[in-house]
């Protein structure tokens, strides 16, 4: 008999019982996800008045950026539902001594402080952007759905989760060290919001290096742009160099934050020591 713990176990016990919590508190379930909601609906009609005045940005027409905005959508409910919430109580557990009883369970800890909340009220701005994405796909000028879309779209998402994860764990893992990081949300805030935007936007004097710099130093312009441009983009030469590093990139992203996240936790003292 393995002594091993089940991953896949253990993450869908943390989903079912954080499931269980929501559903107790409905009303605040129900609030969360409407406000949540909302909010990303409010985004959405701002660029519809945009587009009023414009027929295009920087390329990318109003179905085309969409698409792009339903990509957004989808990749941060994911991250919002399933690693935000821990990352931000990383912080508390350090200040508690709550992450000495996660070092001494049997599972990894880095698996375990990522995971062990899920915030399923966040999922409904997942539902939304397939409804968007449902819209516009068909509205886009000559646009035809291949075997390409179906296989890499869902892909570069995760992809693209696993790069703001990498970035997010990072971020946190620095409250080990400053026994409290209350600025983690607002940093990661400022930090991601570069990836809300078409990367042809960053030219310039200025915004060429921030393009080169969140593209190759931090590569937050990949998480959206890649995805978003395979399904409403025909595909270039330019995209496949791009997708491509899309790869490098969340190797090199999980690899960095896995050995910040280890020289944290050796640098961690317990709350009681």
């Amino acid at each position: 008999m393995s002594h091993h713990p089940s991953y896949l176990g253990v993450f869908l016990t943390f989903a079912r019982n954080s499931l269980i919590r929501d559903m107790t508190f409905r009303a605040n379930f129900i609030i969360e996800s409407i406000s949540s909601v909302s909010w990303m609906i409010m985004n959405l009609g701002f660029y519809t008045l945009v587009y009023r005045k414009t027929t295009n940005i920087v390329d990318w027409d109003k179905y085309e950026f969409f698409v792009f905005i339903a990509t957004t959508m989808i990749v941060n409910s994911l991250v919002q539902t399933f690693f935000m919430p821990n990352a931000q109580e990383l912080s508390e557990l350090v200040r508690t001594g709550g992450l000495d009883f996660a070092l001494l369970k049997p599972i990894d800890t880095q698996f375990l402080v990522s995971l062990r909340r899920v915030n399923w009220s966040s999922l409904g701005n997942f539902v939304v952007a397939i409804l968007l994405l449902a819209y516009a796909l068909p509205r886009i000028d000559g646009w035809t759905l291949s075997i390409w879309h179906v296989l890499l779209y869902p892909l570069y998402i995760v992809l693209g989760v696993l790069i703001l994860y990498s970035v997010m764990i990072t971020l946190a893992a620095t409250s080990i060290w400053l026994g409290r990081n209350q600025s983690l949300y607002d940093f990661w805030f400022y930090l991601t919001n570069f990836s809300r935007y078409p990367m042809e936007i960053y030219e310039g004097a200025w915004g060429t290096p921030l393009r080169q710099v969140f593209t190759f130093v931090i590569p937050i312009l990949v998480v959206i742009n890649v995805p978003a441009r395979l399904l409403a983009k025909p595909l270039s030469s330019e995209f496949a160099w791009l997708g491509a590093f899309a790869f490098v990139a969340t190797v090199l992203c999980l690899a960095v934050s896995r050995w910040v996240f280890k020289q944290a936790l050796w640098s961690y003292r317990s709350a009681s020591s």
